[in-house]
């Protein structure tokens, strides 16, 4: 399945610069001390969760997989390294075919990850392999952020739909990712119109307190509003009184009225009243949306509201408080010679401050209990042990340089509330905690 089968419109530029300059830097000694073509393994995994939270959440695969096959070195890529001295000319030839050829393995996209797992596994050469790092290191810690907080969000939202609307938060190419990794955390609409292009995601949104005081009064900004979007639009009842905002919008809207947004305020106080409101003046159909600097336990915290939808911006788009998943890109084994044949050595890095790491081509597996509740991420490097079998978690992206495992995003979306409600129900706890299960090395 390719991006025109998916129907994304848009094409993803050269990421060939999505890079760091040290890593040309070790291509071009690696190409001239003769190891460039040792068959290699790289990982992906965070050594811990942000603290307090209990899970994480892949995403951004789906990303990655483009950035990987358009990671090309065109002309105007290369004069610039050749102007700035980057590397020599040896290395620019090379970097002219680079074409990634190797072996991608990961987690689906939309499940959930823990200390220790190996989120993503890139095989290859070593030349080739180095230089996608940075890359997927910023996809996957950016867009894992987000999902893990929008997942948080989902939960104690419950059965209540959630928007994204924390374009104007963040840089506006940042908002576009955010906007996907929130609908694979569990999030149902964006605001954010480049979003919806690119990815097929629903928008939604109807006015801002501009347009209420555009108007010499509110009622001429609802009445225009009801006119040209109809008696099931959304009106913002907050610009002034909100009582008489409500008594406006019923009387010029009728008990159609879809929907009405308080973005300010005692948000559980005020949705009572609103509620009480709209129901003794026959709008008992009336949604209440909320919006105003939401998180999670803002969300929970209005559980007993009569709330029908939250709107989240800022802290969806900032991870809520978490805006990286400290992932990193290590080699774990390398053979000892360029041939084909020779056998991979596990290789680690060994030191002091908690960075170091665990040699070896990983396989991981979840085991489940008699109930079928996730009760270990169990993580290995020989064989997979005969109960494990069926429980493997990496499953093939890239297959010779060639992507295979490209998936609608409602399935990525849809894979992540299976995985979340598997998981122990402490999973979906707000407080500070360890992982809900633990990781165990065999």
């Amino acid at each position: 399945m390719n991006a025109t089968d998916l129907g994304l419109p848009v094409d993803v530029p050269s990421t060939a610069l999505f890079t760091d300059h040290y890593e040309l830097t070790m291509l071009q000694a690696a190409l001239k001390g003769g190891t460039a073509d040792r068959r290699s393994v790289f990982e992906v995994f965070t050594r811990r969760l942000p603290e307090g939270r209990r899970y994480g959440v892949v995403a951004g695969t789906g990303r990655v997989l483009d950035a990987v096959e358009n990671f090309r070195f065109d002309s105007g890529v290369l004069g610039f390294l050749r102007q700035r001295h980057v590397v020599d000319e040896p290395t620019l030839d090379w970097l002219a075919s680079y074409r990634f050829s190797g072996d991608v393995w990961g987690y689906p996209e939309g499940e959930v990850y823990f200390p220790g797992s190996p989120i993503l596994r890139v095989e290859g050469s070593f030349a080739e392999c180095v230089l996608l790092e940075t890359v997927i290191l910023s996809i996957l810690n950016h867009d894992s952020a987000i999902a893990a907080a929008a997942s948080r969000m989902a939960s104690a939202a419950g059965t209540r739909p959630l928007i994204e609307m924390g374009a104007r938060r963040t840089h506006e190419l940042a908002a576009v990712a955010a906007s996907r990794a929130a609908y694979v955390g569990g999030f149902t609409t964006t605001s954010d119109l480049a979003a919806g292009f690119r990815y097929g995601i629903p928008t939604v949104g109807t006015s801002a307190h501009a347009f209420t005081l555009l108007h010499d009064s509110e009622r001429d900004a609802f009445q225009a509003q009801v006119n040209t979007l109809g008696r099931g639009t959304t009106l913002l009842v907050d610009t002034y009184d909100v009582a008489e905002a409500v008594r406006s919008a019923v009387d010029i809207a009728g008990p159609e009225l879809g929907a009405v947004r308080i973005d300010s305020g005692d948000l559980l106080l005020v949705a009572h009243r609103v509620r009480q409101q709209l129901d003794e003046l026959g709008a008992t159909d009336t949604k209440i949306i909320v919006t105003s600097d939401l998180d999670e336990y803002a969300i929970a915290s209005l559980a007993a509201a009569p709330v029908d939808a939250y709107g989240v911006g800022t802290q969806l788009v900032t991870g809520s408080g978490h805006p990286t998943c400290s992932m990193v890109y290590k080699l774990v084994a390398r053979a000892e010679s360029a041939d084909p044949k020779a056998p991979l050595v596990p290789v680690a890095k060994k030191s002091t401050g908690g960075k170091t790491s665990i040699g070896g081509r990983k396989w991981a597996a979840r085991r489940l209990d008699e109930d079928g509740t996730a009760e270990a991420e169990v993580i290995g490097t020989g064989a997979v042990p005969a109960e494990l079998a069926d429980r493997q978690l990496l499953v093939e992206l890239i297959k010779g340089g060639q992507v295979i495992a490209r998936e609608p995003l409602d399935a990525v979306r849809d894979r992540h509330a299976a995985v979340r409600a598997n998981l122990p129900m402490s999973a979906i706890q707000l407080s500070r905690g360890e992982a809900v299960i633990p990781t165990e090395y065999v």
